[in-house]
């Protein structure tokens, strides 16, 4: 059963809406001034269905009188929607539809009355059908829903098809409800003020189980995760949780949080917890038949926050090269997942490139010159050495740079070419090696490939 609420010249304030709330949750804005309500088990509270649109007459008339409703309200009660909102909109007063009986009451409205946007058809698509109808001789509903079906089939289409049902009060569709732009955030103020991780968490466990509940009714995930406390010294204590991969399990949430609270703990006590997140959608991957199955990201997660909390933030990630020229140079950025795997393309072709193996440490060299030219190169390491003769060299290249730090850097750098030597059994190789200007110690970077 629907009810619908019309009302002419109703204030831009929507209260004709609010006014339709006080009656069920479930109300659909058709237009300004009409609404319909579904008002299936209302009677349990009212008596009837009369009973119920005679409540919502007498309601709207004291709206009116207390200054809420500046217009003269019409109610009609209907087993379709689309039948109540043509009854309240061409009739005023009170009007009860009985089931099956739609055309005793909407049968003698004229044609021109039919609203064709409730079905989805554009205004030239329904003129055109209403011109059909005039020539046709069709003047009410009554008259066109009496057509054969077969015929209006034949000759105006499906959409002809959808006008006669609507004439006839025979639609059959779900209201559009109005509802609120969800939000996803919780908040809770405590009567004693919290200094305690352990009680903490119980706060924690329950925002983060309504969060998430609210999450999974939308079908939603989030990938940042806010969080306020209010502390007693009125200073507010915030912190935002960046997650590479959508998720809503509040257990995961909760130990990533508890381990973040732990590592970066507030000033004073708790008085006020709110959490909020940013709704994404949840990321869907379909797994091949013969790969390997991967980690579970919460589990990869929940490791890299226990590994921050022993070794530090600044020390686990994913390594980045810095736009520099200072050798070695990189930061540890937030591990992330590619919504894409990417495809590099170059434009080398089949030009051979030499590969440069770093040796991590450097090691430690001493270098013959002759007019600043090496000559002769001993190096040795754990599980490397280099030793011999250099018969061919390229440089220098002197790289400086961050001179107003302290770890300022300058430096001479070579390719060299060592001889294969007969005592050692080295075959030869090509090497980096470099000279730092502050100290004239010699190093080895790496190898050629």
């Amino acid at each position: 059963m629907f009810a619908c609420i019309h009302s002419e010249n109703v204030p831009p304030d929507l209260s004709l809406t609010e006014f339709a709330y006080a009656f069920s949750p479930l109300v659909e804005e058709t237009r300004a001034g009409t609404v319909v309500i579904d008002v299936d088990g209302c009677e349990l509270l009212f008596g009837s269905a009369y009973e119920l649109a005679n409540e919502m007459a007498g309601r709207a008339k004291q709206a009116r009188a207390d200054g809420g409703l500046e217009a003269t309200v019409s109610v009609a009660l209907a087993a379709n929607a689309d039948a109540a909102i043509h009854a309240a909109t061409q009739l005023s007063g009170v009007t009860f539809v009985s089931p099956g009986e739609e055309l005793t009451c909407l049968g003698e409205f004229r044609i021109d009355q039919l609203d064709y946007e409730l079905v989805g058809i554009e205004q030239k698509t329904a003129a055109e059908i209403f011109e059909t109808l005039r020539l046709w001789g069709i003047r009410t509903f009554a008259e066109f829903a009496s057509l054969p079906v077969s015929g209006v089939s034949e000759r105006l289409g499906r959409v002809g098809l959808r006008l006669q049902q609507l004439a006839a009060g025979k639609t059959e569709r779900h209201l559009k409800l109005k509802q609120e732009a969800p939000v996803f955030a919780n908040s809770l103020e405590l009567e004693h003020p919290v200094a305690e991780l352990e009680p903490l968490s119980f706060i924690f466990a329950r925002l983060l189980h309504q969060l998430c509940a609210a999450l999974n009714a939308h079908a939603l995930a989030s990938n940042q995760l806010r969080v306020q406390l209010q502390l007693t010294d009125q200073t507010i204590h915030e912190r935002r949780l960046s997650l590479p991969y959508p998720m809503r399990d509040h257990k995961v949430f909760l130990k990533l949080l508890l381990l973040d609270v732990e590592m970066h703990p507030p000033v004073a006590a708790v008085r006020m917890v709110s959490l909020s997140c940013e709704p994404v959608k949840p990321r869907v991957l379909q797994n091949g038949l013969f790969v390997p199955l991967a980690p579970a990201p919460d589990k990869i997660e929940l490791t890299l926050a226990r590994l921050a909390k022993l070794v530090g933030e600044e020390n686990i990630g994913s390594p980045a090269l810095l736009d520099t020229h200072r050798p070695d140079a990189f930061v540890m950025n937030r591990f992330t997942v590619p919504l894409k795997k990417s495809h590099r393309q170059t434009a080398i072709g089949k030009r051979q490139r030499l590969g440069l193996r770093m040796f991590r440490p450097a090691l430690r060299a001493v270098v013959e010159t002759e007019q600043g030219w090496p000559t002769q190169i001993s190096a040795w390491g754990k599980q490397r050495s280099v030793y011999g003769k250099v018969i061919q060299v390229a440089g220098p290249w002197r790289t400086t740079g961050d001179w107003w730090r302290e770890d300022r850097w300058a430096r001479d750098e070579w390719d060299i070419a060592v001889a294969a030597s007969k005592t050692s059994g080295e075959p030869p190789g090509l090497y980096r090696i470099y000279r730092k200007l502050n100290s004239e110690m010699w190093f080895v970077e790496g190898n050629y490939d």
